[in-house]
């Protein structure tokens, strides 16, 4: 065979209007659920994560949403305090939890899934107290044996940070009231509701920077090629 005659290269799916506005990164809301507030030694008992889409309008909105029951790693240290604040009682029977590879991988196949639909290069994490959740994600994915983490390792959107900014309250539930959205307290401490109400705030504020976003000059040709090949050592997040 020829050179003129190779077979064509697969297509690379399209830049979306999402990867444009976040520089190839697809943002990814998630929120964790813990045994406590170290990573290295208290359980991950609940994670749960939020994919943002843009619509036809360019308006970042919630879209799919993913939530897994964790079992406590052996070993894992478990706060009664932080037990009490999340309602949840690891070792219930009827509790239906997953070893926490196990989650974390159903998860990235979901995000790796995304990422590759949307044209993106890779997942970064939004959370509120974002270093929190990206802590234990880690963690776990260590533990796990996971080789390759679709997530930036430490690159994050924190929500308490843009909460403050946008609205003055870095609180999540202030900062929720505050952008004109509603809040139940009684709903709180559940990484689905949080997860979700992240997803809300997070797309709340980046459509209001809209006009920013676009006011903003292009960075320069030759100083955006360098940025996009410093990205490379960072881009990929397969299993």
């Amino acid at each position: 065979m020829s050179a003129n005659d190779q077979a064509p290269a697969a297509e690379e799916p399209a830049r979306s209007a999402i990867a444009q506005r976040f520089r190839g990164f697809l943002p990814v809301v998630v929120d964790v659920e813990t045994g406590g507030f170290n990573p290295a030694t208290d359980a991950l008992l609940e994670v749960a994560a939020v994919l943002v889409r843009m619509n036809e309008h360019g308006e970042l909105q919630p879209a799919d949403k993913f939530r897994y029951l964790v079992k406590p790693f052996p070993g894992a240290n478990l706060e009664p305090a932080s037990l009490q604040v999340t309602g949840i009682d690891p070792y219930h029977p009827l509790r239906p939890a997953l070893d926490e590879g196990d989650a974390l991988r159903r998860l990235f196949q979901e995000v790796r899934k995304e990422v590759r639909a949307q044209g993106c290069n890779r997942a970064i994490l939004v959370g509120h107290n974002a270093f929190f959740d990206l802590q234990f994600l880690n963690a776990a994915v260590a533990r796990s044996g996971i080789k390759r983490n679709p997530f930036h390792p430490f690159s994050s959107f924190d929500t308490a940070t843009l909460g403050g900014v946008a609205f003055g309250q870095t609180v999540l539930g202030r900062a929720i009231v505050a952008a004109g959205l509603e809040w139940d307290e009684s709903r709180a401490h559940s990484a689905l509701y949080d997860a979700e109400m992240t997803a809300q705030l997070f797309c709340t504020i980046v459509n209001r920077f809209k006009p920013l976003f676009e006011s903003a000059r292009p960075v320069a040709g030759g100083a955006e090629n360098r940025v996009q090949a410093d990205d490379g050592a960072e881009e990929g997040g397969g299993d």
